[in-house]
């Protein structure tokens, strides 16, 4: 089955917009359950790792469950010559439905907990070390979904992923964020995880080598990419020139 680029790119945005609703409205209803700083975090990323999974196996078949500009512009990039690889125009559906999806799900978070529609965040995240823990974090997620197409465990992403990231919000100064919509997305809350406009910017410079990063260690592990493999649903069919699927490779918080 080929699934219509306007069916794919609906699919980015409500799959981006449900998933910042997810990481927003959880870190609220965190913050307003507890005082420690850690219980919160807790909450946040566990909703985060079921909310993504679910997210994941739902619309994967549809349009591959990106949900993140780093992923799309990395799986762009690596299927670019194969006859199954996104085209610029997909990139360019994709990415404006990610962002337009990540702000619609601020919005709808904030609104559930009767926060203003549109408060754009003070909490500022432009400390070097931060910047360092988004290279790593988005380096790591690009090379797990990627690697995963190369290594025949497609089927595994779901788990695999989401798991990546509630792992990364430990690990990572940051608390992996690790996706330049959801990034943009959560500066239009001015509550637990908000991140400052003015950190937006550096926040996405440091994601997108990070994606570079990534690609760099999976052509390093793997080889160069010499067919256009779905990393994450077996199910989705190589693309076509008019009506294809994306390449299944999925997103981030």
């Amino acid at each position: 089955m080929n699934v219509p680029l306007g069916r794919r790119a609906a699919a980015e945005a409500v799959g981006t917009g449900l998933l910042v609703a997810v990481v927003v409205g959880s870190g609220i209803q965190a913050a307003e359950l507890s005082r420690d700083a850690g219980v919160q975090l807790l909450a946040n990323s566990l909703a985060t790792v079921f909310g993504l999974g679910v997210l994941i196996a739902l619309l994967g078949p549809v349009s591959g469950a990106h949900f993140n500009p780093a992923v799309t512009l990395a799986a762009w990039f690596t299927g670019r010559r194969a006859p199954g690889g996104l085209t610029g125009r997909d990139v360019v559906a994709y990415v404006s439905a990610q962002v337009a999806g990540a702000i619609g799900g601020a919005v709808l978070a904030d609104a559930m907990f009767a926060e203003p529609l549109v408060g754009l965040s003070g909490h500022d995240r432009s400390a070097g070390h931060l910047l360092l823990g988004e290279v790593v974090a988005t380096a790591g997620l690009v090379l797990l979904v990627l690697g995963l197409g190369r290594v025949g465990r497609a089927s595994a992403a779901p788990v695999a992923v989401a798991s990546y990231i509630g792992a990364a919000y430990w690990f990572t100064s940051s608390t992996s964020f690790a996706n330049p919509a959801v990034t943009v997305g959560r500066a239009f809350t001015d509550t637990f995880a908000g991140i400052a406009p003015a950190s937006v910017a550096p926040f996405v410079a440091a994601q997108l080598l990070g994606a570079a990063l990534g690609l760099a260690v999976v052509t390093a592990v793997h080889g160069p990419h010499t067919a256009a493999t779905p990393p994450h649903t077996a199910e989705a069919p190589p693309r076509t020139a008019e009506v294809p699927p994306a390449e299944t490779e999925s997103a981030a918080s």
